[in-house]
């Protein structure tokens, strides 16, 4: 597999502020690599890069094998995080305007229907939803049928079946062989999306792999989260771990929550029974599969925005469900 995109100890700083402290990377052709990190990572500056929109400071980058400016933009797609184009155009008119700055261009009206638009709607862009807006702004980067697509963020503000609908778009776009630079905070967007991921913290790369591969080398143990009472949390969690002491499970305390690693599904009879046996009061326990965020959290001590545990609340003896690789188990009381 031909490398499409290369940055070779990229470096770039916007005064005293470091973007990139010598980030180095490939991506194959075809390749759906997604770049994750919290806001002031480094990603758009990366992107920028990339794109040629930017001049490093230090290090080089090459498209196709050559410098971004020399690059055929026909070839390239681009969805800034930023992007304000006119307000006051149809979703249609915004297409049509940005195929006729190609020579060979979509039909418009094809491109509004993969993303999910009617062509026909009459309603200018300013009065668009965030998630119409976006969807928009999506069809405009599609419109040269572009072999290598920029992404930055390109779902934030989009409600979750319009970002599950993008999600497939995306996902058929590579199908056809199209190279997707992704750049993103949404973890299932990553694991579902990407072939290989990056972990971008302060402007350096942590780590580079598929991710899978990240979460078992960095992602850390299976466990249960206890969630104890909002009053007497120090009392209620020095009590849990009195209860488990006898255990074979790792125990850690801190913010209201007892961490209990090492626990297997088969295992979670076992620390319910003696939290209760000991009288523990809690709010919930969350059985967790290690994730892309546990990954990031223990290589760069960050989490990314809008991602964190998902800890279910008391609800009598049910079973209920968080995010993805979550179980959160009925709560208990003295």
């Amino acid at each position: 597999m031909a490398d499409v995109l290369v940055a070779e100890d990229v470096r770039k700083s916007y005064g005293d502020a470091t973007a990139l402290s010598g980030v180095s990377l490939s991506v194959g052709e075809g390749e759906v690599f997604a770049l994750i990190g919290p806001n002031g990572a480094g990603k758009t500056t990366l992107v920028r890069a990339l794109t040629g929109t930017t001049e490093p400071d230090a290090g080089s980058v090459s498209v196709f094998g050559t410098d971004p400016d020399e690059t055929d933009r026909q070839r390239l797609g681009l969805l800034p995080q930023s992007f304000d184009p006119p307000e006051r155009l149809t979703p249609r008119e915004l297409v049509e305007y940005y195929a006729g700055l190609y020579d060979e261009a979509r039909d418009p009206e094809e491109v509004l229907s993969e993303v999910g638009l009617d062509s026909d709607d009459p309603t200018w862009y300013e009065n668009l939803s965030g998630g119409q807006k976006r969807r928009t702004c999506v069809g405009t980067s599609l419109v040269n049928d572009p072999d290598v697509l920029f992404l930055d963020e390109p779902t934030t503000g989009i409600d979750p079946g319009g970002r599950r609908a993008l999600w497939s778009l995306i996902e058929e776009l590579a199908n056809r062989g199209t190279t997707v630079f992704l750049t993103t905070h949404y973890m299932e967007e990553a694991e579902r999306l990407a072939d290989r991921v990056g972990l971008l913290a302060d402007g350096e790369l942590a780590a580079v792999g598929t991710p899978a591969d990240l979460v078992a080398e960095y992602g850390g143990r299976t466990r249960v989260v206890v969630e104890t009472d909002s009053d007497g949390e120090d009392v209620a969690s020095a009590e849990a771990t009195d209860a488990l002491a006898e255990t074979d499970f790792e125990v850690e305390t801190g913010d209201g929550r007892v961490t209990i690693g090492g626990v297997e599904p088969e295992d979670i009879g076992e620390v319910v029974r003696a939290l209760n046996d000991a009288g523990v009061a809690y709010e919930a326990l969350t059985w967790k599969q290690p994730d892309l965020e546990d990954a990031f959290l223990r290589l760069t001590g960050q989490s990314v925005a809008g991602e964190g545990v998902a800890v279910g609340r008391k609800s009598g003896l049910e079973t209920e469900t968080g995010t993805e690789g979550d179980t959160a188990v009925a709560g208990g009381e003295r």
